[in-house]
């Protein structure tokens, strides 16, 4: 049994093509431009996150390269709590000729583009930190929009297939950081422009075909500052579903971060590879074919099946299991077991559990916004895991404590997704 978005409050007694729930199968064109924005956006997150401002940080104090690090991700993850809902939330009013998404799409990219090359010439640990919170801003941006897109236009019955392939594009992008901190061998000036520019030209294909109905004036409810801003809170007691989707995806995603977060720091300084750089390419390469695997296959399989919660359950508890490789076994071909564990688990969770996440959504005009409330639950630990992360190596016992915390997280993530009642 599945619990279907309520069309629109009472007040919008009749819904046009942009807040309808959807029934027609979404084209392969579309899927394509969706799956480009989600490979630039998280090119232009994952390269600086893994590479890039490790490399800078080394650059201004080695010494201190770690608080640095976690200094500047934590920052710019705070500024993306607020940022996703807050234009999901505005795109959900947005009246654009162009549609409700597309115009944030395009200004996110261009912002978190312009907030990159900035970057690259940053100099000072304050300068990162401004300019990295601005790409999080436009990146976010563009990422609660496109997000968005999926429940505006995709069917029930299609969302964990297109859910696999924007988990397919999500690693592409992971993967492509990676390669930029590969080929660029330290020089992360050219490592933040060649993000950039996977980033701005990675929108282009969706903003030609994005199939984004405009909101006519006439359903766009008053607008009252009150009711707004009271409406990021989505009461776990009217909505519990929503809530625990919410509360197991910040687990799983706690974890998740808890394992990569010093992966670059990892290699270089506890396992003594050659060029770490080139083990993080390595690593997340072996990361993404099993994420892109399992992603393409359990998506349309819950699809087939009709039923989330069980692929949600076993993939939460096979990243889990990921930390606990990386704990008890700190060399080389540890890492590579648990990379390859990592992805085969977090690919079913991307693609399945995003689909499970559009179908608990209260109301269908304010999707941009509750699908921005949960992005926080991707974006919080971004927040969260540096700070453990360093308490973890620096203070409570070093890499093994780190992966550990992160496998048990990770399996409180697990246990309680059967509290979800209204998805199979």
């Amino acid at each position: 049994m599945t619990l279907p978005n309520t069309p629109v409050p009472p007040d919008l007694p009749q819904a046009s093509a942009a807040l309808a729930e959807p029934t027609e199968k979404v084209t392969a064109r579309w899927v394509t431009g969706l799956v480009l924005v989600n490979v630039g956006i998280n090119a232009a997150f994952f390269g600086p996150i893994n590479v890039f401002i490790g490399q800078q940080a080394i650059s201004i104090d080695a010494p201190s390269k770690e608080a640095i690090l976690s200094l500047v991700t934590a920052c710019g993850a705070a500024v993306s709590l607020v940022a996703n809902p807050l234009f999901g939330a505005l795109s959900d009013r947005t009246t654009s000729r162009f549609g409700r998404r597309a115009p944030w799409v395009l200004a996110g990219a261009v912002l978190a583009t312009a907030a990159l090359l900035a970057m690259s010439v940053s100099g000072a640990v304050a300068l990162m930190v401004i300019f990295w919170c601005l790409v999080q801003l436009g990146a976010n941006a563009a990422y609660a929009a496109i997000t968005a897109a999926v429940p505006d236009r995709v069917p029930v019955a299609q969302r964990g297939g297109v859910g696999g392939l924007a988990a397919m594009g999500q690693t592409l992008g992971i993967l492509t950081g990676a390669v930029f901190g590969a080929v660029v061998s330290g020089n992360f000036m050219v490592g933040y422009w060649l993000c950039g520019a996977a980033l701005l030209l990675s929108v282009l294909p969706y903003l030609f075909h994005r199939n984004d109905p405009a909101l006519p004036m006439s359903e766009l409810p008053a607008f009252r500052l009150r009711s707004f801003l009271s409406g990021f809170y989505i009461s776990p007691v009217k909505y519990p579903d929503f809530a625990w989707a919410w509360l197991t995806r910040f687990l799983v995603n706690v974890g998740n971060q808890l394992t990569i977060v010093y992966l670059l720091f990892f290699l270089r300084d506890i396992i003594g590879h050659d060029d770490p750089a080139a083990g993080v390419l390595v690593l997340t390469g072996i990361y993404a074919v099993m994420v892109m695997v399992t992603a393409v296959l359990a998506g349309p399989w819950s699809d087939r099946v009709g039923r989330r919660k069980p692929f949600v359950i076993g993939s939460s508890a096979t990243i889990a299991m990921a930390g606990l490789i990386m704990a008890f076994f700190p060399v080389w071909p540890g890492a590579l077991a648990g990379a390859a564990v990592l992805g085969i688990g977090f690919g079913a969770y991307l693609a399945v559990d995003f689909a499970l996440l559009t179908q608990v959504l209260p109301f269908a005009v304010s999707r941009g916004k509750d699908m921005g409330v949960i992005n926080v639950a991707n974006s919080l630990p971004q927040v969260v895991a540096p700070g453990l992360a360093l308490l973890a190596v620096t203070e409570w016992g070093g890499y093994d404590v780190l992966f550990l915390l992160a496998a048990v997280i990770g399996m409180l993530g697990a246990v309680f997704v059967v509290m979800i009642r209204g998805v199979d």
